[in-house]
């Protein structure tokens, strides 16, 4: 009886013991199945959204690239880019139709220079500064400070300055490399103050462009206009890194259009 009892028992343990390691077992690959999760939904959530259209003129692009981008594109946007940049009118950027009529007048924006002191931006330059890649930005817009003449935020009508960017020429862009290229603008920033003459200042620019990443806003309906306007830059997935002299030896309508005609000696 006693060794009946004794197998009994043996049996029942047994039987416990391979429960629990069943248990065990189990427990490992839920865990093991977890991470596994885990990292595939990091390692989604680090991959770079594909640009899956591009628009030229408002019309939708197939792009099956994603560091491709049209040629209009790319002109259209550095040509877009540059003139607001310049864009001091003195006037806020016009967000509907009752400011078209109305625009409300620029106070424009304080920014520190790279000299230490701290100059105003128009808000137009403030906000197409963000289509400049991160670590070119801050310096090319404390040039702009620099050349923003403080008149342009004057509430004296014969005393404020006006000023623009006249683009005559953007040339086709020519590939560096895959997602950057090198864009040729041919221009004149033009500033006129009241009845004076206009002072026109020649500003001919080898400009660089690479192909970026760009996500949406994740509520539009808590954005101001201006962090609506900046989204709207980014969404073009395209910034400029570097600006350049382009060097002109002869009139622009005289170059041959597949190419620039660059100093030697820069």
């Amino acid at each position: 009886l006693m060794v009946r009892l004794l197998e009994k028992q043996k049996r029942k343990t047994n039987l416990f013991v391979t429960l629990a390691i069943a248990t065990f077992g189990l427990h490992l690959l839920t865990l093991l199945l977890l991470i596994i999760q885990g990292l595939t939904i990091r390692q989604l959530s680090l991959q770079k959204p594909p640009t899956f259209v591009e628009l030229v003129d408002g019309k939708p692009v197939n792009n099956q690239n994603e560091l491709e981008r049209k040629p209009e594109v790319i002109q259209k946007f550095v040509s877009q880019t540059m003139e607001s940049m310049f864009d001091w009118s003195g006037k806020l950027p016009v967000q509907n139709v009752n400011q078209a009529n109305n625009p409300k007048k620029d106070l424009g924006i304080s920014i520190r220079t790279l000299q230490g002191g701290s100059k105003k931006v128009t808000t137009s330059s403030w906000v197409a500064s963000f289509a400049f890649s991160e670590d070119f930005r801050k310096g090319f817009l404390s040039t702009v400070a620099e050349l923003t003449p403080p008149e342009v935020f004057s509430s004296n009508s014969n005393q404020a300055i006006l000023a623009e960017l006249n683009i005559t020429r953007i040339y086709p862009p020519q590939e560096i490399e895959p997602g950057k290229w090198r864009v040729g603008m041919v221009a004149n920033l033009v500033q006129k103050r009241g009845k004076d003459k206009e002072i026109v200042t020649p500003f001919n620019k080898d400009i660089f462009v690479q192909a970026i990443d760009a996500f949406d806003y994740p509520i539009a309906t808590n954005l101001t206009d201006l962090q609506k306007a900046i989204y709207k830059t980014r969404s073009e997935k395209l910034e400029i890194y570097e600006i350049r002299e382009l060097c002109l030896t002869d009139k622009y309508d005289n170059l041959a259009t597949d190419g620039f005609n660059r100093c030697r000696n820069r």
